[in-house]
């Protein structure tokens, strides 16, 4: 795979595809498990042309549990997926949340159900966040951009390592397949180094069944006190123009980049409109969130994603039933959503 370079600083001409194989070879990712699907096949490729080792299995089911295998021997392993991939891969993905194993996962979202499209969607927002049995204890990051697609593929691995939680990625065939000027030299990130999880010179039952209830309940309360614990630490979002706004633009991904400039060109027209951008959707940041809403200047959220309410329903569960604020929502599930809209919507 060669690059563009357009200056002498080495900025580089990317790809979303090519960023997330460049971030996985700087987090010294190891091996790629997994099994081709639009849009993320260009991860699993570039990641073969650059010389990664990999393995292609028969489905994202084998692939899912090579990496849990992988991960025990204390290999950094990952994965790519996509729609109906990202459905089979979440037997593999309980078990990693179950087993506090560092799955890390990078998900180009389809619009569904089924196959759907492969495009804009952010229909795997709850897929992502809470799929599998289970309570949905995993690390789920949302970029908006090309060097942020970048810094959270860095952030999942070691965040997933260090806190031994599965990481997922969410971006789209929008963003992977976007290509722009990338400065990567900038960005100085230090990585977790992976570690054998499962020691050779001893036999280790590492449960993933439980046959006693009260063993299940102890596990799953002690995970989520640990969750919890890092939650204020890894929880981000992006706020923007929002001391003195009265309409409150909440959005994450490529829709929340949009959802920024629909601000700006509100703000032209007298409007006090502001942005809310949740990076992680899991831990989401409530705490941020309760506070810009808690403002007296808020009167009324507007949520805006390329679904049916699937950012909405998360947005509500979190935020301090105390907070009184109203709600309305642009919804376009599989659809991309332009600053116009936004800015027409807001209008209304």
């Amino acid at each position: 795979m060669k690059y563009n370079f357009v200056d002498n600083k080495n900025r580089k001409l990317m790809t979303g595809a090519e960023v997330c194989v460049q971030a996985a070879f700087d987090a010294e990712a190891k091996m790629m498990y997994g099994y081709p699907i639009t849009p993320a096949t260009e991860v699993f490729t570039g990641w073969i042309k650059r010389g990664g080792a990999y393995l292609q299995t028969e489905d994202e089911i084998a692939a899912g549990f090579a990496i849990c295998g992988a991960i025990l021997a204390g290999q950094k392993a990952f994965s790519a997926t996509s729609g109906p991939g990202h459905i089979l891969m979440q037997d593999a993905m309980s078990m990693a949340e179950g087993m506090r194993l560092p799955f890390v996962l990078i998900v180009g979202q389809r619009g569904g159900p089924s196959s759907g499209t492969v495009i804009y969607s952010q229909q795997e927002v709850i897929l992502s966040c809470f799929g599998g049995n289970g309570e949905g204890l995993r690390l789920v990051y949302s970029p908006s951009s090309l060097k942020e697609l970048y810094q959270l593929t860095r952030q999942a691995f070691n965040d997933a390592w260090q806190y031994r939680f599965p990481a997922i990625v969410l971006t789209d065939g929008y963003m992977l397949k976007t290509r722009g000027v990338v400065s990567l030299e900038e960005l100085k990130i230090e990585n977790i180094p992976p570690h054998q999880l499962v020691p050779e010179d001893k036999v280790t039952h590492w449960q993933n069944i439980y046959t006693f209830e009260d063993d299940l309940y102890y596990e799953i309360n002690s995970a989520k006190e640990d969750f919890h614990k890092i939650a204020d630490e890894i929880a981000k979002a992006e706020k923007y123009l929002t001391a003195d706004a009265e309409i409150l633009l909440v959005a994450h991904g490529i829709v929340g980049a949009v959802a920024k400039e629909a601000v700006q060109e509100l703000r032209k027209v007298g409007i006090k409109a502001g942005m809310f951008r949740p990076i992680t959707l899991r831990p989401f940041p409530k705490k941020e969130l309760d506070k810009v809403c808690g403002w007296e200047s808020v009167k009324k959220v507007v949520v805006i994603e390329s679904a049916l309410g699937q950012l909405a329903r998360i947005v509500r569960d979190q935020l301090a039933p105390e907070i009184d604020v109203s709600f309305e929502y642009l919804q376009k599930p599989g659809l991309g959503i332009e600053v116009e809209e936004i800015v027409k919507f807001v209008n209304k």
